[in-house]
Protein backbone atom coordinates (compact mmCIF):
# COMPACT_ATOMS: atom_id res chain seq x y z
CA UNK A 1 0.00 0.00 0.00
CA UNK A 2 2.53 2.24 0.40
CA UNK A 3 4.27 1.75 -2.82
CA UNK A 4 1.33 2.42 -4.68
CA UNK A 5 1.09 5.67 -2.62
CA UNK A 6 4.48 6.85 -3.03
CA UNK A 7 3.57 6.56 -6.68
CA UNK A 8 0.38 8.60 -7.07
CA UNK A 9 2.41 11.25 -5.10
CA UNK A 10 5.13 11.17 -7.25
CA UNK A 11 2.69 11.71 -10.30
CA UNK A 12 0.71 14.62 -8.76
CA UNK A 13 4.15 16.19 -8.05
CA UNK A 14 5.15 15.55 -11.83
CA UNK A 15 1.26 16.51 -12.90
CA UNK A 16 1.94 19.73 -10.80
CA UNK A 17 5.13 20.80 -12.15
CA UNK A 18 4.35 20.51 -16.04
CA UNK A 19 0.86 22.03 -15.00
CA UNK A 20 2.86 25.10 -13.57
CA UNK A 21 5.64 25.11 -16.44
CA UNK A 22 2.62 25.65 -19.24
CA UNK A 23 1.42 28.41 -17.37
CA UNK A 24 3.98 30.14 -17.14
CA UNK A 25 3.81 30.81 -20.69
CA UNK A 26 0.04 31.18 -20.88
CA UNK A 27 -1.03 34.34 -22.67
CA UNK A 28 2.43 34.71 -24.01
CA UNK A 29 2.73 34.35 -28.13
CA UNK A 30 5.44 32.30 -29.76
CA UNK A 31 8.23 34.63 -31.21
CA UNK A 32 8.95 34.80 -34.86
CA UNK A 33 11.48 33.24 -36.68
CA UNK A 34 14.82 35.46 -36.43
CA UNK A 35 15.67 34.82 -40.16
CA UNK A 36 13.14 34.48 -43.03
CA UNK A 37 12.44 31.25 -44.41
CA UNK A 38 12.46 31.52 -48.08
CA UNK A 39 10.81 29.87 -50.77
CA UNK A 40 11.73 29.44 -54.15
CA UNK A 41 9.47 30.61 -57.11
CA UNK A 42 9.46 27.21 -58.49
CA UNK A 43 8.29 25.87 -55.51
CA UNK A 44 5.75 28.57 -54.30
CA UNK A 45 2.44 26.63 -55.85
CA UNK A 46 3.79 23.76 -52.95
CA UNK A 47 3.37 25.47 -49.93
CA UNK A 48 0.23 27.98 -50.81
CA UNK A 49 -1.76 24.97 -52.51
CA UNK A 50 -2.16 26.22 -55.81
CA UNK A 51 -1.61 25.27 -59.39
CA UNK A 52 2.03 26.66 -61.03
CA UNK A 53 -0.76 28.37 -63.81
CA UNK A 54 -2.12 30.39 -60.85
CA UNK A 55 1.00 31.22 -58.81
CA UNK A 56 2.19 32.31 -62.18
CA UNK A 57 -0.61 34.35 -63.23
CA UNK A 58 -0.99 35.93 -59.79
CA UNK A 59 3.27 36.93 -59.86
CA UNK A 60 2.21 38.47 -63.60
CA UNK A 61 -0.67 40.25 -62.37
CA UNK A 62 1.52 41.79 -58.81
CA UNK A 63 5.02 42.24 -59.82
CA UNK A 64 4.98 44.00 -56.23
CA UNK A 65 5.20 41.05 -54.27
CA UNK A 66 7.67 40.65 -51.63
CA UNK A 67 10.67 38.68 -53.06
CA UNK A 68 14.72 39.04 -53.12
CA UNK A 69 16.88 37.56 -55.84
CA UNK A 70 19.82 36.38 -55.14
CA UNK A 71 22.36 35.27 -57.93
CA UNK A 72 19.85 34.83 -60.93
CA UNK A 73 17.35 33.05 -58.71
CA UNK A 74 14.02 34.73 -57.30
CA UNK A 75 13.03 33.83 -53.54
CA UNK A 76 9.95 34.57 -51.23
CA UNK A 77 10.00 35.03 -47.66
CA UNK A 78 7.20 33.22 -46.46
CA UNK A 79 6.01 35.63 -43.82
CA UNK A 80 6.12 38.32 -46.20
CA UNK A 81 4.33 36.71 -48.93
CA UNK A 82 1.54 35.62 -46.44
CA UNK A 83 1.57 38.60 -45.22
CA UNK A 84 1.19 40.66 -48.16
CA UNK A 85 -1.48 38.10 -50.12
CA UNK A 86 -3.36 38.80 -46.74
CA UNK A 87 -3.62 42.50 -46.58
CA UNK A 88 -6.11 44.20 -48.63
CA UNK A 89 -3.31 45.86 -51.00
CA UNK A 90 -3.43 43.35 -53.93
CA UNK A 91 -7.43 43.60 -53.52
CA UNK A 92 -7.54 47.35 -53.94
CA UNK A 93 -6.46 47.34 -58.16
Amino acid sequence: MEISFFWITVGLAAFGYFIGDGLKNFGKPQKKLSYPYLIKEKDLHYHFNLSKGEVEELLNKYPDAPKIELKGTTYYPYQQFIDWISSNEIYKK
